[in-house]
């Protein structure tokens, strides 16, 4: 077991992603592995970076495509202000530039949606799949 949890910032404007995450980390967050926070827009994941609430996040998970601040420009602001957060953009467009827009932007990558949570686990958090 891990002595903290590694903590996550998952930002997206559909209301059913943080049941989502939820249901899919339960297991990772009772034991204490993982622990997430969540905002619905980029203002305000960047509040929560910037007043201390998601303190300690090491991973930022981002929708691109959100009403206000797109994830591209809160990718921009976090890689400026928060250097050693990684950022990973998600989106439901498997698009080749918008992808390499995001990786030449500072994201550590690139997923689609309907996202494998086996895959995340894995490759995002290095937590083998039970």
């Amino acid at each position: 077991m891990a002595d903290t949890p590694t903590r996550a910032l998952v930002v997206d404007d559909e209301t059913d992603v943080q049941f989502l995450f939820t249901q899919k980390f339960r297991r990772e967050v009772r034991k204490g592995l993982l622990e997430f926070v969540f905002a619905t827009s980029g203002e305000e994941a960047l509040e929560k970076l910037r007043t201390g609430e998601a303190a300690d996040v090491v991973v930022v998970l981002s929708d691109i495509n959100m009403p206000g601040m797109s994830g591209l420009d809160l990718l921009a602001e976090i890689t400026r202000e928060f250097p050693d957060v990684e950022v990973y953009m998600v989106t439901a467009y498997d698009d080749n530039q918008l992808e390499s827009t995001a990786l030449q932007g500072g994201a550590r990558g690139y997923l689609t949606k309907p996202i494998d949570f086996g895959t995340l686990k894995g490759e995002v958090f290095g937590i083998e799949a039970a």
